[in-house]
């Protein structure tokens, strides 16, 4: 079966029309999407798109051999420009997020027979819906998984293609002719990624991104130790659990070590710098006597035993963490020594990941990978 994407994007399409927003304005070229519409074996046209039966002839199939029109959306009209039929009886046009939920529950019931060859899913918007697919086992390995209904909200270029990497998919042109059954090459999901940035930069939520496709995530929070009663900061853990998923599970945790040891679904550790700031209080990196008495040595000593197990893991593993030597100098000691630390930290898991992001004003800047 051969599917023609016609269209990859949102129903107004890529960039949206008389939108001044600056994704619309550098949406030109081969970023310039048309709402989705699929075109199956020449004959069958999911979506009723403007503009459907010239995208279909850009694609190498005649209009005219358009037999069936299939709607999925109400706003799609009727088959503007599209010959044939137009819908069939018994076709009910639904909008993308009820198709969605439905799409998921029919994947439920379809995965305890086998995974299908291809599932076309908003990626970026809809997450949690890939989520289902894989948690009832309709979207498995060998599934070719590409995103689809993007739209002027979502990340375009570099970070679309590593946002998609990330859940286990790919972003596809318009135009794309895609073979069901035929084998296409895995999405290179990183094993391991350490996502850095300042206050309020957007790191967590970035990093968050990269893992919301998956049916069961592990989010380790490390470092709670003596911010107990703190209002700030028990605001702080509210906020994250309240964007993060339901079906993630949190554990409040020091030692990260048997987490990164043990196999399991993929590992969200947020944040490296709680967990250090948790281990200097606990060797009183503020008291000379105790930092130059063995102090010093010890909490290095933790640091590469940390590193060394994020080298080690088998599983996916996101950490996320702070970028601090970018300021003035710090008041304390106590400060100067946290800052110089971390930054040994985060250059040493660093160089252990395959991929690190730099996270500035919610913009994600590749360093490696």
């Amino acid at each position: 079966m051969e599917l023609a994407l016609l269209g990859t994007a949102a129903p107004e399409g890529l960039p949206r029309p008389g939108c001044p927003c600056a994704a619309c304005a550098t949406s030109v070229g081969e970023y310039v999407r048309a709402a989705t519409a699929v075109l199956v074996d020449g004959v069958l046209l999911l979506d009723v798109a403007p503009g459907a039966s010239a995208a279909a002839a850009r694609a190498g199939h005649a209009p005219s051999g358009i037999r069936y029109v299939l709607a999925a959306r109400p706003e799609g009209g009727g088959p503007a420009g599209v010959p044939g039929p137009g819908l069939p009886p018994g076709a009910a046009p639904a909008d993308g997020g009820e198709g969605a939920d439905r799409g998921a529950r029919r994947g439920a019931r379809r995965g305890a027979e086998r995974p299908y060859e291809v599932v076309l899913v908003d990626v970026l918007g809809r997450p949690e819906a890939l989520a289902r697919l894989r948690a009832s086992g309709a979207v498995g390995p060998d599934t070719d998984v590409i995103a689809v209904h993007h739209d002027h909200d979502g990340p375009l270029g570099a970070e679309l293609a590593r946002r998609c990497v990330a859940a286990g998919a790919r972003a596809v042109p318009d135009g794309t002719a895609v073979l069901a059954g035929r084998p296409v090459p895995a999405p290179a999901v990183p094993r391991r990624t350490l996502v850095l940035g300042g206050t309020r930069s957007g790191k967590s939520l970035q990093a968050e991104r990269r893992l919301e496709a998956h049916p069961d995530v592990v989010y380790a929070a490390p470092g709670g130790r003596g911010r107990a009663g703190n209002p700030d900061w028990a605001h702080r853990l509210r906020q994250h659990r309240e964007r993060r998923p339901a079906h993630w599970r949190t554990v409040e945790t020091h030692d990260l070590l048997p987490l990164l040891a043990e196999d399991g679904p993929p590992l969200l550790i947020d944040c490296l710098a709680s967990w250090l700031a948790d281990a200097m209080e606990r060797i009183d990196a503020g008291d000379d006597t105790a930092w130059l008495g063995g102090g010093q040595e010890e909490l290095r000593s933790w640091s590469s035993e940390l590193a060394a197990a994020v080298r080690a893991t088998r599983r996916r593993v996101v950490l996320v963490s702070s970028e601090v030597g970018s300021g003035v100098e710090p008041d304390t000691v106590w400060q100067r020594r946290y800052r110089d630390e971390l930054g040994r930290l985060n250059a040493a898991v660093g160089g252990t990941c395959e991929e690190v992001l730099l996270v500035v004003a919610g913009q994600v800047l590749a360093l490696k990978g």
